[in-house]
């Protein structure tokens, strides 16, 4: 299991358009992705489920990667972070 912790910088926060891509980028991989924001968790492939955690800029979130290939997910989806948001 792989955890990326990662502080929101985008002034929109975690808006449509980073949400779908992010979502999309999940789908690329076998691994379960979930993404955490407080108490809440959601499936990283759910658009609709993303965007209700409602991030703004400066809240942290943890995604959690668990399965096969969960170290280039790990990679892969925090250079998207980092890009993005």
């Amino acid at each position: 299991m792989k955890t990326i912790s990662y502080q929101i910088t985008d002034e929109h926060g975690l808006h449509a358009r980073p949400a779908s891509q992010l979502s999309q980028e999940a789908k690329r991989f076998e691994s379960s992705i979930v993404v955490r924001k407080g108490e809440k968790e959601v499936n990283a492939r759910q658009l609709l489920a993303l965007m209700g955690l409602g991030i703004r800029q400066g809240e942290e979130i943890s995604i959690v990667i668990q399965g096969t290939d969960e170290e280039k997910a790990e990679k892969e989806i925090g250079e998207f972070l980092t890009k993005n948001l």
